[in-house]
């Protein structure tokens, strides 16, 4: 029989006691078995008597008094932030002399400036790589430029790591507009990019040039102008670098240098600029400061090169397995993620801070340690760290 009253709702249900997030508790689970779990170490203002080798501070600039008078007097001038993204509030005229000092230095038409060099490598990237284009990316790539051909829209086909033939190939089996993406120096083992070859490759096909050159500014060139400047292709109307300013700058933020009409297009057309706030006017102080400091002292870049051979040669004298270095990164194998992590637990102990990188963060699946050669270590600081690597290492 019909009838016109509601139906009865039924017994309640109870709330379920899942969370959304449960399977984390397995991806955690997974690192800890695997030896790969990361935790953040806050650092003190006051390091004390911890000797540094684990940082990116090439030139040794981050506390200069130059470095640090330049960053506060920018806050001091224009404020603690940019205010807003670079089209809005956020470009000062900071900004705009440190992006001409720097397009000057290293030999290109233009600069722009960017948060990060993070920023800087997808907005080349992206903005650089539209559809129906190539990127051709060398397997060693940082994972900035890994996740800028992820967001492009153009195709991206991985090649070997520093395999020019390889290149040839990939660019030779496409019709259309295309790109090379590669690193100038590669952050894990500190081996640098045939950038001559690469960039002769490029020009058979016509296709564009994207270095970034991270661990090569402030290190390699002329008084520390760059890989692509020592390779013959500043200002290359086929060349595009990208830049970081936290690393021999001692400072923060990132840049994208090539020629006028580059620049123009990333105005335009690269997201992580558009929308983004500003790179804070203490970091581009501090970043100006620095340039304008290597450019009186480019004796800096050489020093570092010297150190990080000097460390090379002390640390295979020990019979310990270390990368000949091309920059300033020296790279020094462990047997397993695991005694690479109690490897630089023991460093630390010892009164050294060392780098560790372990899979997914190395393209090869070997854990290392990493070591940064500055140019203000001495020649006992020096020994010093060859000492408590070689009396630490895994037996």
């Amino acid at each position: 029989m019909s009838t016109n009253e509601p139906a009865s709702p039924g017994p309640a249900r109870e709330p379920s006691r899942r969370s959304p997030f449960d399977w984390l508790d397995e991806q955690a689970r997974l690192r800890a078995d695997a030896g790969l779990v990361r935790t953040l170490r806050p650092r003190a203002a006051d390091a004390g008597n911890l000797l540094d080798l684990a940082s990116n501070d090439y030139l040794g600039l981050t506390r200069h008094p130059e470095i640090t008078e330049g960053a506060a007097a920018a806050a001091r001038l224009w404020g603690g932030g940019a205010t807003g993204s670079r089209l809005v509030t956020g470009s000062t005229l900071l900004h705009e002399d440190l992006e001409r000092e720097l397009a000057e230095f290293c030999g290109f038409e233009a600069a722009l400036v960017l948060s990060s060099g993070y920023a800087a490598n997808l907005a080349a990237v992206t903005a650089l790589a539209p559809h129906g284009s190539l990127i051709v990316s060398d397997a060693g790539n940082h994972a900035s430029l890994i996740d800028g051909c992820r967001l492009a829209r153009a195709t991206t086909r991985v090649v070997p790591h520093a395999d020019p033939g390889a290149v040839r190939k990939a660019l030779e089996a496409h019709d259309g507009p295309a790109v090379l993406v590669s690193d100038s120096v590669f952050s894990v083992d500190g081996d640098a990019a045939p950038l001559g070859e690469l960039a002769s490759v490029c020009r058979e096909s016509g296709a564009g040039l994207i270095v970034d050159d991270a661990h090569g500014l402030g290190v390699l060139g002329v008084g520390g102008r760059g890989a692509p400047h020592a390779a013959g292709l500043a200002g290359a109307a086929d060349t595009v670098v990208t830049l970081t300013l936290s690393k021999s700058f001692g400072s923060q933020g990132g840049a994208v240098l090539g020629p006028a009409k580059v620049i123009d297009h990333l105005v335009n057309a690269a997201r992580t600029f558009i929308f983004d706030t500003g790179l804070a006017p203490a970091a581009a102080g501090a970043a100006l400061a620095a340039l304008r400091l290597l450019r009186r002292e480019p004796a800096r870049a050489a020093r570092a090169r010297q150190v990080a051979a000097e460390l090379h040669e002390r640390l295979t004298a020990e019979g310990l397995s270390a990368v000949r270095p091309e920059a300033a990164v020296v790279s020094v194998r462990a047997p397993g993620p695991e005694s690479a992590v109690r490897w630089a637990a023991d460093c630390r102990a010892a009164g050294l801070a060392v780098g560790c990188f372990r899979p997914p963060s190395v393209p090869d699946g070997v854990s290392r340690l990493r070591l940064t050669a500055r140019a203000d270590l001495t020649g006992a600081q020096i020994a010093d760290a060859v000492r408590v690597i070689s009396r630490t290492a895994p037996r």
